[in-house]
């Protein structure tokens, strides 16, 4: 197997592992709050509140959940695709793909199997919308390119 094809395979298990946790996560809250609930998890900071998403990030497009779903599909497939064929440039870039394609196919699959996505992390003392592990790594992947493209940008000063 060649150092292309390895590192590629490498961003699909991490990005396995990561839908793995926010399947399990949504499971296992799904079965201790039943179809809707709130358990209160570190007082005035975690509440775990089952929210049954139908749109996208902040619940921003509710009434188009087909669109969002086929949006999610060929994401994902979009990102598999980059994955194989381009190399990822850093060790960001490369942790940035991986938690991006967890995360889509993690929120993509609760859409393409339930209709909306299962969303329980609540953040207490801010209003702050409910989320879940998939959203969280969308974030993280975000970061992951910023710093990707600060560092290369860093990395082009220095040359000149």
């Amino acid at each position: 197997m060649t150092s292309f094809n390895s590192r590629s395979m490498q961003i699909i298990s991490y990005s396995f592992y990561i839908i793995l946790l926010d399947q399990v996560s949504k499971f296992i809250v799904l079965r201790t709050l039943g179809l809707e609930g709130s358990k209160n998890i570190i007082p005035n900071l975690l509440n775990f509140t089952l929210v049954k998403n139908k749109g996208a990030a902040f619940s921003l497009f509710s009434s188009s959940t087909n669109i969002l779903t086929i949006i999610s599909i060929i994401a994902s497939l979009l990102l598999i695709t980059i994955i194989l064929r381009s190399p990822p440039r850093s060790f960001w870039n490369f942790i940035g793909l991986a938690y991006l394609l967890g995360g889509t196919v993690g929120n993509g699959i609760d859409r393409f199997f339930k209709g909306y996505v299962i969303d329980f992390l609540e953040l207490v003392p801010i209003n702050f919308p409910i989320f879940n592990i998939a959203d969280i790594s969308i974030n993280i992947a975000i970061i992951c390119f910023a710093i990707d493209v600060i560092k290369t940008k860093d990395k082009s000063r220095k040359k000149n």
